[in-house]
């Protein structure tokens, strides 16, 4: 990387992008969570403020691979800025305006905006390692996703505070100042569109021809759909109402967690073992790479913590001790089968038309999203925090029994169809 060529100065160039997006979105998601329990709305109505961000994450997801195989994976990129500013001026009306309905509006937009970052991102990867060079491409891939989430949970932070500080009007109309002025400095300096299929993909190549990205993205649903069941909206409501946590309190929290979280991720290689060598580029070996055994043995080290966080709360007299401990192991665990799905997907992909691969499996990331948040406000209004966990479980050994399909060398499985 020294000195830097052009294909690394662009890709820094859209991770700082997707590094400011991320700032953004995790402070969003903290602010309306908060400012719209404090106004008296229920779990379950607070849960459906985010059914479009989610629902609109899976369709943006499957055309979004589309179009940056036919547009460039820049031209997403900065599309996705955009969208993500307007979806911030939307919540910037009167007070009287921010109905459930207008609110769930713009949470349509900025999960379309999520998700063509998240795809721009990760996709662009691909592109700028050789094939041989499986090891730095893990590495990468952990870097990139441990650092978005250490952030995410600086925006966690940054929206309980700025929500105290300055009101719902006020921080959200210092985030959307702030991510203009990188959509603008991005119009003028990403340039190269990266990620350009030497073919015009049609609709019909939207869905995935590899059996292993299939089976990876079946796992990724119900891997996510499992941590969001009880993460999204039941556990900041939970502290906020059993232990009265206030709104810095709960998005410092969250924050502290996330950022822990990111943290384990951007070093999954060393602790799967998968980053040893000190010149991976040059070669890799298969056999020290992470393959499908990798991702159902963390799976599976993953499935019963929800459980026993559920029995230790209900029975301990301790219960926010055994929560916070069970919750910082669920987040290493879960960093780590997170980064080895992140690599194992790009893995996968064919280089031609990246972007198809890498869109299907994120929208199958969020559709497991959309059901756990749906799951996570309904189960936690009707039958408590408990039962959210014991789905979480449920959905983790569901991902266990799809995991162990995956294949075992993942060199083999690129072109495999």
């Amino acid at each position: 990387m020294t000195p830097l060529n052009s294909d690394i100065r662009q890709y820094l160039l859209v991770t700082g992008n997707y590094w400011a997006f991320t700032l953004t979105d995790g402070a969003l998601r903290m602010l309306i969570v908060l400012h719209f329990y404090s106004l008296g709305f229920s779990p379950l109505a607070i849960a459906s403020l985010f059914l479009f961000y989610e629902f609109f994450g899976v369709v943006t997801n499957l055309v979004g691979g589309w179009l940056g195989a036919r547009l460039g994976l820049n031209k997403t990129m900065n599309i996705g800025l955009f969208v993500q500013v307007s979806a911030l001026l939307m919540l910037l009306v009167p007070a009287d305006w921010l109905t459930v309905i207008w609110v769930m509006a713009a949470q349509a937009l900025s999960g379309i905006a999520k998700d063509l970052n998240k795809m721009s991102a990760k996709s662009s990867l691909k592109l700028l390692l050789p094939e041989s060079a499986q090891g730095a491409l893990y590495k990468w891939v952990a870097i990139l996703t441990g650092s978005k989430n250490a952030l995410k949970g600086v925006g966690f932070f940054l929206g309980g505070l700025l929500l105290s500080l300055w009101g719902f009007t006020g921080a959200i109309a210092s985030m959307a100042g702030l991510l203009a002025l990188v959509w603008l400095s991005s119009q003028l300096l990403l340039k190269k569109d990266l990620g350009k299929s030497s073919f015009k993909p049609k609709f019909k190549d939207l869905l995935s021809k590899s059996r292993a990205v299939n089976q990876l993205s079946a796992a990724r649903m119900f891997l996510f759909g499992a941590r969001d069941v009880w993460f999204v909206i039941a556990l900041p409501l939970y502290l906020s109402s059993q232990f009265q946590w206030s709104h810095t309190e709960v998005g410092s929290f969250l924050a502290l967690w996330v950022i822990g979280y990111g943290l384990v991720q951007s070093i999954a290689p060393l602790i799967t073992g998968s980053g040893k060598s000190n010149n991976p580029g040059a070669g890799s070996d298969p056999k020290t790479l992470p393959d499908g055994k990798t991702a159902l043995l963390w799976a599976s080290l993953l499935c019963t913590i929800p459980l026993l966080i559920s029995v230790a709360i209900t029975y301990s007299s301790a219960p926010l001790l055994w929560l916070i401990g069970g919750l910082m192991l669920f987040g290493a665990v879960f960093a780590v089968n997170s980064s080895l799905h992140s690599y194992l997907i790009v893995s996968y992909a064919g280089r031609d038309g990246v972007s198809l691969d890498v869109g299907f499996y994120y929208m199958a990331n969020a559709m497991g999203r959309l059901i756990g948040t749906l799951l996570s406000g309904w189960v936690y209004q009707a039958y408590g925090l408990s039962a959210c966990l014991w789905i979480s479980s449920s959905f983790l050994f569901a991902t266990v029994l799809v995991s162990i399909g995956l294949p075992r060398l993942q060199i083999e499985c690129t072109k495999d169809a």
